[in-house]
């Protein structure tokens, strides 16, 4: 069996060559970011998120840590920190998954299925029982606030789309955008 250093290597690369939009953070392969889309048929399908991931040392044997960079309105997502509560990722990871399983099916499949009986996020999951249509709303207005393709970062250089950010603060590109903390 390859050492984890290698491992970490070529699913790095095999996630690059998946379609997805990959951006290191540190020279490293153990941070980076991925640009992650709403799943098609979903209040979610319009939606483009960032997700911050970092992979341990111990890396296929230890799950990466996920989590959303841009706010996401989902009872399994925490709001504030992005944090997701997903179970194969958090308690049944097995080196047997990569990181294209996390993208292309994990992510998909918690947007999909969301568990409201285990939420991070509890206005989520109230709204979302008591009222799917109102949560479907909410989901898809938070979609058009803080999760397009320019709200994620490169997209704003490739679209030219910087006519739309009329507000100073977005005029530096990527880094204003992916450095913001929320208060």
């Amino acid at each position: 069996m390859s050492s984890p250093s290698k491992r970490r290597e070529m699913d790095l690369m095999k996630l690059m060559m998946s379609d997805y939009k990959v951006e290191m953070i540190n020279d490293g392969m153990q941070e980076f970011y991925v640009d992650f889309k709403g799943p098609k048929e979903s209040p979610y399908q319009e939606g483009v998120w960032r997700i911050r991931v970092e992979l341990p040392d111990a890396y296929p044997y230890k799950s990466p840590s996920i989590g959303f960079v841009n706010k996401i309105y989902h009872p399994n997502v925490d709001e504030m920190s992005g944090s997701v509560c997903l179970d194969v990722i958090n308690q049944t990871w097995s080196p047997m998954f990569d990181l294209v399983n996390v993208f292309e099916v994990f992510l998909p499949q918690l947007l999909l299925y969301p568990n409201p009986s285990d939420p991070l996020n509890g206005e989520a999951a109230a709204l979302m029982m008591r009222d799917r249509t109102a949560y479907d709303q909410r989901v898809k207005e938070y979609c058009e606030k803080y999760a397009k393709a320019e709200d994620v970062g490169g997209a704003s250089e490739e679209q030219s789309s910087d006519e739309e950010l009329s507000e100073d603060e977005y005029d530096s590109g990527d880094d204003a955008v992916a450095g913001q903390a929320d208060p």
